[in-house]
């Protein structure tokens, strides 16, 4: 995959993942708009029946003691006839006439207003009655004006009714003068009015904390909760107790403290499971972004490798053949001395070239989990001598030196000398490749608790921070300007990393460009 291409690929996904999170908030935000729609609905519905409940108690309060006062007056009322009909028909198949008459009278009562705290004297109320007559007269004559001469009906049905349509004019138009001339205290306590918001809003599911508070003409009045405070957005307000012209200069305000709480209640459990799946989401992207352009490393890296093992393997192929060229040399194959100087070069160039095949197959090995490593109790201090001896004439070809400081007193661990021999050989060709003068290398041992730790200190080049990181990795190597000024694969530390692990230590690197090298490795001691 080209790197344009790769490029492409991370814009779209990284716009997709932007907008599917973008459409996650607004579907959350549009479900919140329209809970905090319908919360408004309701509060709106509960002031309102508070509203209308609290003018029906004050009517019925002031009904009943005009109905108790009216009921107490010693005398009779004066009764005033205010409408009287008179319908008649007649019956032509059974010959039966029947007359219907309604007649309304208004009977009259003069009230005492201090009883209503009023300061005029009295007042003349009225008090409407409905008095209905029907009368049935079976084949009798009757005169011109319907009413039939010397007889009686058959049969007379009477009612009589207030008329509650009348009454109900009556009270609007005078009551409620009664009601507004009461002080507020006397017309609604906080009692009462905080029970049936609680009541309302029980009713509408609205359950969150509230606080409420009557104001008149904009001020507030002390009808009130203890910790109401009006603010914009989450308090509603209405009307109450209007006078006979739909007017009132009192306005019931409820606030809700916790309303955003409330309404993003409704929401948690989606918004919950949203958040969860855009994480999921999220953590899949970046995972696999991430895998994406390890990938892409990887790729460059066994590019690397293979350029370098090309080289690797064609120098001591050439190597061979010129060897084997020469050999067949009459002039040479006579000379057992220049035979043998290039039989040993073509054995040296083959274990060359095994070793390179050898380090490969073990890094399979381990991967796969094929490989046998048997531990024994060992003297760790006689393998890093032993490691010493392998490279020495190495080091000393170069000119270098290497100088131990064993200070562990307690040197015994369950390692296999075979790996763990190579694991040290291999450090210490690296801290010989990458000194570009002659290599001076110092091993220190020394004890930390239950551990032993043994550190490869040298003076070479050093490493950047972002190697120290991916030094152990398979395959990788640093750049060094020249990409064959220093063989190797990227095998030996990654090699190296998997068998200190297999050995339970673990196994570190300190660094700094152009200043040198520590690799310090950490293995548990037998107690």
């Amino acid at each position: 995959m080209n790197k344009t291409l790769f490029r492409l690929l991370v814009v779209l996904m990284s716009l997709s993942l932007i907008g599917i999170i973008l459409v996650q908030l607004y579907l959350i935000n549009t479900s919140f708009n329209n809970n905090e729609e319908q919360f408004k609905y309701h509060v709106q519905q509960v002031i309102g029946n508070v509203s209308e409940k609290l003018k029906q108690q004050e009517t019925y309060t002031i009904v009943n003691q005009y109905n108790i006062l009216r009921d107490s007056i010693g005398k009779d009322p004066n009764p005033s006839q205010l409408l009287d009909f008179v319908l008649v028909q007649k019956n032509k198949v059974t010959n039966e006439t029947i007359i219907y008459s309604n007649n309304i009278i208004a009977e009259d009562y003069n009230i005492n207003l201090t009883f209503f705290d009023k300061k005029k004297d009295s007042v003349k109320a009225q008090n409407f009655i409905s008095k209905r007559r029907t009368e049935i007269y079976s084949g009798k004559p009757i005169d011109n004006s319907g009413i039939q001469k010397n007889t009686t009906p058959d049969i007379t049905i009477e009612k009589s009714g207030n008329i509650e349509m009348l009454e109900r004019a009556q009270f609007d138009m005078f009551y409620k003068d009664i009601a507004d001339t009461k002080p507020l205290k006397d017309r609604i306590s906080k009692e009462k009015l905080q029970k049936m918001l609680q009541q309302e809003l029980k009713q509408y599911e609205v359950k969150t904390p509230f606080e409420f508070g009557i104001y008149s003409d904009g001020l507030a009045t002390k009808i009130r909760s203890d910790n109401f405070k009006f603010d914009k957005n989450s308090t509603f307000q209405t009307p109450i107790l209007t006078d006979s012209d739909g007017k009132s200069k009192y306005q019931l305000l409820v606030s809700f403290p916790e309303k955003k709480k409330f309404l993003f209640t409704d929401l948690i459990g989606i918004t919950i499971l949203s958040i969860t799946f855009t994480l999921i989401i999220i953590i899949a992207y970046a995972s696999a972004l991430n895998q994406l352009i390890k990938q892409r490393q990887i790729s460059e890296i066994k590019t690397d490798f293979i350029n370098n093992m090309t080289h690797e393997f064609k120098t001591p192929i050439a190597t061979i053949n010129l060897a084997l060229d020469a050999i067949k040399n009459p002039k040479i194959i006579e000379d057992k001395e220049k035979v043998h100087r290039y039989l040993q070069m073509i054995r040296d160039e083959n274990k060359r070239m095994h070793a390179q095949v050898e380090n490969v197959l073990r890094i399979s090995k381990l991967e796969k989990k094929e490989l046998e490593i048997n531990k024994d109790p060992i003297d760790v201090q006689t393998i890093v001598e032993d490691a010493v001896e392998h490279v020495n004439l190495i080091v000393e070809d170069r000119q270098g030196t290497i100088r131990t400081h064993f200070n562990a007193t307690r040197t015994t661990t369950l390692v296999n000398d075979v790996h763990f021999t190579n694991v040290m050989v291999n450090i210490l060709d690296n801290a010989i490749k990458y000194s570009p003068e002659a290599p001076i290398i110092d091993i220190y041992t020394e004890n930390v608790k239950d551990f032993i730790l043994i550190k490869v200190k040298d003076q070479g080049q050093g490493m950047s921070k972002v190697a120290q990181k991916r030094i152990f990795e398979k395959f990788y190597r640093e750049h060094t300007g020249d990409l064959h000024n220093v063989k190797g694969h990227g095998l030996g530390l990654a090699y190296v990393k998997r068998i200190v692990d297999d050995h339970n230590g673990q196994i570190f690197v300190e660094s700094e460009k152009g200043k040198g090298s520590t690799f310090i490795i950490k293995l548990p001691l037998i107690n």
